[in-house]
C-alpha cells in the first residue's frame, strides 16, 4: 500500500507540496507516512499537515471474500462486522497518532490500495460516514485519491499559495466537501442480503508476495442463497 500511495503522490503532486515520515504532532515519536504540506500562519508554525495513511486489512478481507464464495449469508455477515471493526480501529489510530489541530488540518486520510477493498468498505452501511464523523477520517481507495489530489493541485496552480492562505483553506474545505460525495456511489456491484441476491461483483484476491503488488479478477455472477 505504500508503494502505491507513494507513486500517486509522486506523479500528481511536486515533492515541496508533501513529505514523507512525518512527525504531525511535536514532541511525538509517531511518524505518518505521507503529509501533504498547507502553508502556516506563523513563523513558528511554518507547515500544517494533512496525514495520509495506507492501511490494508487483507487477512480480515480475504475472510470476507472467501465468506462470499460460500454462499453463507450469516457468515458473510458476520466477516463484514470483522472488517468494519479492523476499518474502525485503524481509524482511530489514525486519529490519535497524527491529528492535532492547529498543527494538522482537523482530518486525516486513509487510503486502502485496491479498488475492490474500498468497494467492501462502501457497502457496508453508515460505516464512511461514521468514520468521518467520529474519528475525522476520510477513507479512500486509488481512484478517489486521484480525484482529490488533482483537484488540490488544480487549485494549488491557480493560487500564490505562500501568500494567500485564507483562500488555501477555503480551497480545502470545498475540495474535502465535494470529496466526500464519492462516497455516496455504489461502485462495481450490488448487494441485496434481504433477497441474498449478488451482482457483477469485482474482487481482488491475487497477491504477489514477492512484489508486494495486487492485481484485480472480475469475477461476476449473480446467486440466490435462498435457492
Amino acid at each position: 500500500g505504500e508503494v502505491q500511495l507513494s507513486n500517486i503522490l509522486e506523479q500528481l503532486l511536486t515533492q515541496d507540496q508533501y513529505d514523507v515520515n512525518v512527525a504531525t504532532i511535536p514532541n511525538r515519536r509517531n511518524h505518518v507516512e505521507f503529509a501533504i504540506k498547507f502553508p502556516g500562519n506563523s513563523e513558528n508554525l511554518p507547515y500544517i499537515w494533512l496525514p495520509i495513511d495506507a492501511k490494508f486489512p487483507i487477512d480480515k478481507y480475504e475472510r470476507l471474500i472467501d465468506a462470499y464464495e460460500s454462499f453463507d449469508k450469516a457468515e458473510i455477515l458476520t466477516k463484514q462486522k470483522e472488517l468494519q471493526a479492523a476499518i474502525s480501529t485503524m481509524a482511530g489510530e489514525i486519529k490519535s497518532k497524527y491529528i492535532y489541530p492547529p498543527y494538522t488540518t482537523d482530518f486525516g486520510i486513509m487510503f486502502l490500495p485496491t479498488e475492490s477493498l474500498y468497494a467492501e468498505v462502501l457497502r457496508i452501511p453508515g460505516l464512511i460516514m461514521e468514520i468521518q464523523n467520529k474519528y475525522k477520517v476520510m477513507i479512500v481507495g486509488p481512484n478517489n485519491l486521484g480525484a482529490f489530489l488533482t483537484s488540490l493541485q488544480q487549485g494549488f496552480r491557480s493560487l500564490a499559495i505562500e501568500r494567500r492562505t485564507d483562500e488555501v483553506w477555503k480551497l480545502l474545505n470545498l475540495v474535502k466537501t465535494e470529496f466526500g460525495k464519492f462516497g455516496d456511489r455504489k461502485i462495481y456491484r450490488q448487494e441485496n442480503l434481504s433477497t441474498g441476491k449478488f451482482t457483477d461483483r469485482k474482487i481482488c484476491r491475487q497477491k504477489n508476495l514477492s512484489t508486494g503488488k495486487f492485481t484485480d479478477r472480475k469475477i461476476c455472477r449473480q446467486e440466490n442463497l435462498s435457492t
